[in-house]
C-alpha cells in the first residue's frame, strides 16, 4: 500500500491537544472558558439579509463556520479524487462497497439514537426527534490513527477507513445543514457559488493541454483566482442557509487535478505540482492550527455532564454505527457481486466498523445546531469524548483476531 503522509497524524495530536486544553480550563475554571470562547468579535456584523435575526462572530463561530472550511475542503480534495478519477478508489463499482458502509453507519447510528432517544426522554426532558444527527459524522484524523495502530502503517483497511470517514464527515454536515438549516433556506444564494464556480473554470481553469505558450502555462499555475472563487462560493453557501463549513467544497470541479491518484493523504502527493495539490500542500500547516483551534473552542469537555443523553450517544456511536456499517456493506458486496477491496478481509471489515465508533469532530458541530444549548448539549459532548475508547477496544480486537497479518 502507498505511504500516507505523516501530517494526519499531526491533525490528530493537534485537534487532541486542543481538546486536552479545553477540558482542563472548562473544568477549572469554566466562567473564563466561556467567556474566552463566546467573546463577541463582532456584533450585527454581517447585514440582515445575509445573516438572518442573529448573527454574532465569537471565537468558537469564526473557527467553526469559516475555518472548519478549509478542513472540509482539504478532506473532500481527496474523497473527490477518489470519485473523478479512473483510478480513484470510489470510481465507477468500486464505490458500492464504501458508499454502503457509510449508508448503513449512518441508517445505525440514527436508529439507535432515536431508539434510545424514546426510551429515555422523560428522564432528561429531551424529546426523541433532537439530535439525531449527531452521530452520523465521523472523525478522519483520529480514527485513521488508532486504524494505524491496529493495522500497521500499510494495510489495505486503512484506505477503506479514510473513505468511509470523510464521506460520512461530510454528509454528516450535509445532513445536519438540510434539517436544521440556520436562519432558513435562501436558495437563491446558490447561484453564487454557481456562477463562481463556473467563471474561474471558463476563465482560468479550463486551459488547453497542453497550453499554447509560456506565458499561458504560467497564468494557468496561478490559485488566486480560486481562493477569490472560494470567498463568494464560502458566502454564497452560508448565504443559503446551508453549513458554512461546505462553503469551499462547491470549487473543487473547477480546479485543474492530477490526472491520476497515488491514494487518499499519499505521501507521493508532495511532488506534484497540479493546482489542486498544491493549494493542498499549502493548506497542511493552517489545517493543523484550525483543528487546535477547533478543539480548543469546541472540545471543552465538562466531566460532570454525564447524563442519559451520554448514554444516547456511546449507543449510537458504540452500537448503531458499527453494525450498521458492517451490515450494509456486507450486503453491498452481496448485491453488486463486489469482493472485499484487496487485502481486506471480513474480519478487518469489522474493526474498521469499531474504529468508526471514533465520532468527534462533525458530531460536535451537530450539538450546537441539533440539541438545546446547556446541560443536555454538555452531556452529549461527554458521550462524544468517551467514544474515544472505541479505540482501546480496537486495539486490543486487533491483536486477538491478528489484524494486519
Amino acid at each position: 500500500m502507498y505511504r500516507v503522509s505523516p501530517f494526519v497524524r499531526r491533525f490528530a495530536w493537534g485537534l487532541l491537544g486542543g481538546i486536552a486544553l479545553a477540558t482542563l480550563w472548562v473544568n477549572l475554571s469554566p466562567e473564563s472558558y466561556y467567556d474566552a470562547i463566546e467573546w463577541r468579535l463582532f456584533d450585527r456584523a454581517l447585514p440582515h439579509w445575509f445573516a438572518g435575526d442573529a448573527m454574532v462572530i465569537t471565537p468558537m463561530v469564526l473557527v467553526s463556520d469559516v475555518l472548519m472550511s478549509l478542513f472540509l475542503f482539504f478532506v473532500g480534495k481527496e474523497l473527490w479524487e477518489a470519485v473523478v478519477l479512473s483510478r480513484g478508489a470510489m470510481a465507477g463499482r468500486r464505490a458500492m462497497l464504501p458508499a454502503g458502509a457509510v449508508l448503513g453507519a449512518m441508517a445505525g447510528g440514527t436508529v439507535l439514537w432515536l431508539a434510545h432517544a424514546g426510551l429515555s426522554q422523560t428522564a432528561d426532558g429531551l424529546s426523541w426527534l433532537s439530535g439525531w444527527p449527531v452521530p452520523i459524522g465521523s472523525d478522519v484524523v483520529l480514527c485513521y490513527v488508532v486504524g494505524r495502530r491496529v493495522f500497521g502503517a500499510g494495510h489495505p483497511a486503512l484506505h477503506l477507513l479514510l473513505l468511509i470517514t470523510i464521506a460520512s464527515t461530510i454528509a454528516g454536515t450535509l445532513v445536519l445543514g438540510l434539517a436544521f438549516p440556520a436562519n432558513g433556506f435562501k436558495l437563491l444564494w446558490l447561484l453564487v457559488p454557481v456562477l463562481a464556480v463556473g467563471a474561474v473554470w471558463r476563465l482560468h481553469g479550463h486551459m488547453p493541454n497542453p497550453p499554447r505558450s509560456e506565458r499561458a502555462r504560467r497564468r494557468g499555475q496561478a490559485l488566486w483566482p480560486y481562493a477569490l472563487a472560494g470567498v463568494a462560493s464560502w458566502i454564497g453557501v452560508a448565504a443559503a442557509g446551508l453549513p458554512p463549513e461546505l462553503g469551499l467544497l462547491p470549487l473543487l470541479p473547477a480546479i485543474p487535478h492530477a490526472d491520476r491518484t497515488f491514494g487518499l493523504f499519499a505521501e507521493a502527493e508532495e511532488f506534484l505540482s497540479d493546482p489542486l495539490n498544491r493549494m493542498a500542500h499549502l493548506l497542511v500547516r493552517p489545517v493543523a492550527v484550525v483543528l487546535f483551534l477547533f478543539g480548543l473552542t469546541r472540545g471543552g469537555i465538562d466531566l460532570g455532564a454525564f447524563a442519559p443523553t451520554t448514554v444516547t450517544v456511546l449507543a449510537a456511536m458504540w452500537l448503531g454505527k458499527p453494525a450498521g456499517l458492517f451490515l450494509w456493506a456486507l450486503l453491498a458486496a452481496r448485491l453488486f457481486r463486489l469482493p472485499m477491496p484487496a487485502g481486506v478481509r471480513i474480519r478487518d471489515l469489522m474493526l474498521v466498523a469499531v474504529i468508526a465508533g471514533i465520532g468527534f469532530t462533525a458530531p460536535v458541530l451537530a450539538i450546537d445546531t441539533a440539541l438545546p444549548a446547556g446541560a443536555v448539549a454538555e452531556a452529549a459532548r461527554l458521550g462524544l469524548a468517551l467514544s474515544l475508547l472505541a479505540a482501546p477496544v480496537a486495539i486490543v480486537l486487533g491483536r486477538l483476531v491478528g489484524a494486519g497479518r
